[in-house]
């Protein structure tokens, strides 16, 4: 399996990201070499891509996958594929405040430790619809490690879109995001625009 090994900070800083979109507080101090210069239309969109792979960690294939179906879905491409990479099961897990970073949430998916209304789910890149209840394995719920990340997770902002419950681990999928309830920083309309090439 293709792993990204990357150091986080340095690819923020290469992407122009925020490592606070990640679920990172750390910050860089050093400044992007490449700043200033002019970009091509081609490398702006490349970035975009680049970033939005990056923020959900994704690889190029599956990412080519999700944008071949966003492009047979109803609607404008560029959104659907936000709404995919966003109902990911990782992200969802994220996004819940089940884990610090999508790194974390993709490990804790890995382990078996997420139940999908009721049944186990292992696959990160397992895509939740509306309705979905996710929760934590009884057995997962009282160990040090979700205590410790509830408290530094608990001043995060849950999106509208979803109901959680921090106290038992538990979430209810409302109803899937539209591009407006998505924060992430990316112009899916240049990732369009590149893979229509």
């Amino acid at each position: 399996m293709a792993v990204n090994r990357v150091p986080v900070l340095k690819r923020c800083r290469a992407l122009g990201l925020e490592p606070a979109f990640l679920g990172y507080d750390k910050k860089s101090n050093r400044k992007n070499a490449r700043e200033g210069k002019k970009i091509s239309e081609y490398g702006l969109q490349l970035r975009e891509k680049q970033k939005a792979k990056f923020i959900y960690g994704v690889l190029e294939k599956p990412f080519r996958n999700y944008y071949k179906k966003a492009d047979q879905m109803k609607g404008m491409s560029g959104e659907n594929l936000m709404v995919l990479l966003e109902s990911r099961l990782d992200n969802i897990v994220f996004r819940m405040g089940f884990a610090r970073t999508r790194r974390e949430a993709r490990q804790v998916v890995g382990h078996k430790h997420v139940l999908v209304n009721g049944k186990c789910v292992n696959i990160p890149s397992y895509l939740i619809k509306a309705g979905d209840v996710i929760e934590l394995k009884e057995s997962a719920k009282s160990m040090q490690r979700y205590k410790e990340i509830a408290e530094i997770t608990a001043g995060r902002l849950v999106p509208e879109w979803m109901d959680v419950d921090a106290d038992s681990f538990k979430g209810t999928i409302k109803q899937l995001p539209t591009r407006e309830m998505i924060d992430v920083p990316v112009d899916e309309m240049l990732i369009v625009e590149l893979y229509s090439k």
